[in-house]
């Protein structure tokens, strides 16, 4: 398969390219895109920046693979993601090979670091990413376009729902709901379930504003 790329940013991203080329040296990875024109025609770290979402129409293919690496922002990352299905792309998944996915079921398009942990009957959904140390407890269910910080542990049993953005350390309580488009502070210790479009920080976690209707 042949994966390009969104966000020439991270360069951690490139070694986890090569740890996944070390373990599946069929997998190609063949370029970077970018919305940044100032980086089209550079160099990331040995991979080139060919230009922005304006390509995908002409790089999609039946073994062609595209991966969002944006992760500052989950409607960001959502909004891009739907740009390249628009255009015919196909998504695929970029995940450390020392991640454990027996006994899990993921979704496509995700972006899982070094070290994450997910347990048993885990579920992940598409255009998912979770940094490296992130603890996923047992049958948590984790929604689409979620983004989850490193270090953070989420107990067994919650629910997280789309688009939530869950910052660095923080740590989820066993059997919590956290609604869609949430956000969860660094460092805060949820207790308590979220609502939709909730900002909560702090420990316990509290909710700070209300950001209704910001995504449909």
């Amino acid at each position: 398969m042949k994966i390009y790329m969104l966000g020439a940013a991270n360069p951690e991203t490139i070694r986890m390219v090569r740890a996944v080329q070390r373990a599946t040296p069929n997998v190609h990875f063949a370029g970077m895109l970018d919305n940044d024109q100032t980086k089209k025609g550079t160099d990331f770290f040995g991979i080139p920046v060919l230009g922005g979402l304006e390509l995908v129409e002409s790089l999609k293919g039946d073994d062609v693979g595209f991966v969002n690496l944006i992760t500052g922002s989950t409607k960001v990352r959502h909004q891009t993601t739907l740009e390249i299905l628009g255009a015919g792309g196909k998504l695929t998944n970029l995940i450390h090979p020392n991640i454990d996915l027996t006994m899990t079921k993921i979704g496509v398009g995700l972006y899982l670091q070094e070290s994450v942990i997910l347990q048993a009957e885990v579920e992940v959904g598409d255009n998912s990413s979770i940094h490296m140390g992130a603890v996923i407890g047992h049958e948590s269910k984790i929604g689409q376009s979620v983004f989850i910080a490193h270090a953070v542990s989420v107990s067994g049993c919650c629910s997280i729902g789309d688009g939530t953005f869950i910052g660095t350390n923080a740590t989820i309580l066993p059997r919590i709901k956290i609604g869609r488009w949430a956000i969860i502070g660094a460092g805060s210790v949820v207790t308590k379930d979220v609502p939709d479009f909730a900002v909560v920080v702090g420990n316990p976690a509290k909710i700070i504003r209300i950001n209704e209707g910001e995504m449909n």
